[in-house]
């Protein structure tokens, strides 16, 4: 994220350690950096009101919106390459919202980039229409942007075989596991070992890197 409190010291220290850093969209939560343009702040703040209002509201292209996230969207990646020194090579958004209907329709990400797609669901774990709705927002980005070919979140860890099947389709496609570590049993299962006995061999990759034609070979499968 950029615009944070603690934007600046976690590029250094990203620049420093060489720790692959894409850019984390942000439109709903309040920049905290005492830096932050007071009018980016107010543009991202008439965002924040109307993504927040309605579960639905990403699904809406708003017209009266088009400006402030375009402003947005070019400010913070122009906060990325000034706190970078570089262009960001991969975009995802917080709460998902960079799939909204008026970044998607306005192009606003940059082209060629490799940005995160929707989670991946089985028939009966989401309605056929939302399906449907994930698979038409994934081509659409697909058009211009490199995927993965699924999106996994880690939770929830039971069934044993739902973590089973994300792993064992790592060895054919090109595979994303969405983690956050600070939660308890997402922290055990990534530092006790459990995860190499899912991956079974499979190399986990250090950095977020894809076959540029975003589909993975079968010789040459990764979990980012």
């Amino acid at each position: 994220m950029v615009f944070m409190e603690d934007s600046e010291r976690a590029a250094m220290m990203s620049q420093e350690r060489g720790i692959d850093a894409g850019l984390h969209l942000n439109f709903t939560t309040p920049y905290s950096s005492p830096d932050c343009p007071a009018l980016v702040q107010a543009r991202q703040c008439e965002l924040a009101i109307y993504l927040r209002k309605h579960p639905l509201a990403r699904l809406l292209f708003h017209p009266g919106l088009v400006r402030a996230f375009d402003y947005v969207v070019k400010a913070q990646l122009d906060e990325y390459r000034r706190l970078y020194q570089n262009e960001p090579h991969r975009l995802d958004g917080h709460h998902h919202m960079h799939l909204c209907s008026n970044v998607l329709i306005q192009r606003l990400l940059p082209p060629g980039t490799l940005v995160r797609r929707n989670f991946s669901f089985q028939p009966g774990e989401k309605s056929a229409v939302n399906r449907y709705y994930r698979r038409l927002v994934d081509s659409i980005l697909g058009r211009r942007h490199v995927l993965v070919d699924f999106l996994f979140s880690l939770p929830p860890l039971e069934p044993a075989e739902r973590l089973r099947r994300m792993f064992s389709l790592a060895r054919r496609f090109s595979v994303e596991v969405e983690t956050h570590p600070i939660k308890a049993e997402e922290y055990r299962l990534l530092t006790q070992g459990e995860v190499f006995r899912l991956a079974d061999g499979l190399p986990i990759a250090s950095r977020f890197a894809i076959p540029p034609c975003g589909r993975a070979h079968a010789d040459r499968p990764t979990v980012p």
